[in-house]
Order: C-alpha cells, then structure tokens, then sequence
C-alpha cells in the first residue's frame, strides 16, 4: 500500500471511531467515566494525520534523489520539495485532476510515476512539450529542427567532484533559465527524433550520458505527474562527513 493510501485509511479510520464516539458513546458516559483509549488516540490523531495529508497532497512532498542521473543540478543524498498544485490539483490515491491550474514548460525540473512502473517516482527535465518534434544527435537536443545550444564550462569535472571524471561539464538554455549538464564525449548512445503525443513530455536526465530517461522508454503522460521539483531542504553526503552545508536552500532550476 503507498503512502497516501495508508494515510487516507488512516483519516477515514480515525474520524469514523471520533464521530462514532461524539454521537453514540461520549453521551452515555458518566461525567467521571475516562473514554477508551482507541477513542482517545483517533482524537488525538486524527487532525494530524489530516495535516499532513493535506500539505503532502496539495502543498508540498518531500523526495530523496537515490542516482546521479540529475547530476549535477541533484547529487545523490539531496532531499527536495515538490510543489503538489504546480500542474493542478489531483485527489490523492485517485491521482484524478480536480483544479486545471497550468502545464510543465520547457526546461522545468519535474517528478513524475515512472509510466513502466507507476509504483516509482522519477525526476527529470522537461525537454519536450505536446507537439514539439524533438531529436537527439551528437549529444545536441533539437526541438523543432532547431538545435540547442551549449556551452563547455569545464572538461575536467573530476575538480568539482562529479562524475563520470571523464564528462564534460556544459550549460544549456532549454527554456527560460539555462542550466548545466553533464556530457561524456565518448559515450554513444541512443539517437533518433520523435513527436510528443498530445498530453505528454519528453524528459531528459541532466546526466545525459547516464540517464534513464524519454530516450529509452517514451513520453510521460499528463496523468503520471506528480509536481515541479523547486527547493533542496537538506543534502546528505557519507564520504563528505554528513551534511552538506552549501546545498541546502538552493532552488531547482
């Protein structure tokens, strides 16, 4: 069972046995008699677990980044926020739309149920948008026959701690901000161009010699999208002696 399911049940049960309690036991009780403790602990519950529900839900989700794919916009360890009503608002467990508020754009930062396995949260960039006819030759993105461009900032990376030691640190203007990427120039992978379905997007790892990403397995539907990545709350490194201080707070662009 996923983790809003448990706290949806969670809710239900905890309200049911409060309600029941308000109506039918709590009135014949004697003044001196204590309530049962089930009923004590689903009092006591229940507005919290609805609390976080609803912030989880709604607001904001904490996720973890397990792999380099992201890098080195997103290290492994780092802990960001999600913002849950950035692309609408959705009934948890249901995932169903409720509130059309607006769509990912370009170069956005986003997380969304892996299509091959909806159990597993991925997080990409956004590269393609519905419509757009998107290739990928020479490690160049093209949208609309037009290529994007980069910049090499670095080909030693190994000195600011990334890897592969061996990639190419570069920055790309995809949409309104740009942003840097990881580059191997020996490495040959995939290459070919699509057109995104209506409803869907073409994402792409950061890391784009070590990612799993559109490339492989397709777009991403509309519906499997759970929010835009913006803050890293906290950064986790062992080899670093734990936190990782300079990280924390920096926004996801």
């Amino acid at each position: 069972m996923s983790f809003p399911a448990i706290m949806v049940t969670l809710v239900v049960v905890t309200g049911i046995i409060w309600l029941i309690d308000a109506l039918l036991w709590a009135p014949q009780r004697v003044k001196e008699q204590k309530e049962p403790v089930v009923v004590e602990y689903a009092r006591s519950f229940f507005p919290i677990i609805l609390l976080v529900l609803v912030i989880r839900s709604f607001i904001a989700e904490p996720f973890r980044i397990p792999s380099a794919s992201m890098l080195p916009t997103l290290h492994i360890g780092d802990f960001i926020l999600v913002n849950k009503f950035a692309y609408g608002i959705r009934l948890p467990v249901l995932n169903t739309k409720i509130v059309d508020l607006a769509e990912p754009e370009r170069g956005e930062v986003l997380v969304f149920r892996f299509p091959k396995n909806p159990k597993v949260d991925y997080i990409k960039r956004v590269v393609g948008l519905p419509g757009d006819k998107v290739g990928y030759f020479d490690k160049t993105v093209f949208i609309n026959g037009k290529a994007i461009e980069q910049e090499v900032k670095s080909k030693d990376v190994s000195l600011l701690g990334l890897v592969p030691a061996r990639a190419e640190l570069r920055f790309e203007q995809l949409g309104e901000n740009g942003h840097d990427l990881l580059v191997d120039p020996d490495r040959r992978l995939v290459e070919g161009e699509m057109v995104v379905p209506d409803g869907h997007y073409f994402v792409m790892g950061d890391n784009r010699d070590n990612s799993n990403d559109s490339r492989f397995w397709g777009t991403v539907p509309e519906e499997n999208l759970v929010g835009k990545a913006f803050i890293i709350w906290m950064s986790w490194d062992w080899n670093a002696g734990g936190i990782v201080w300079d990280r924390l707070g920096n926004s996801i662009d």
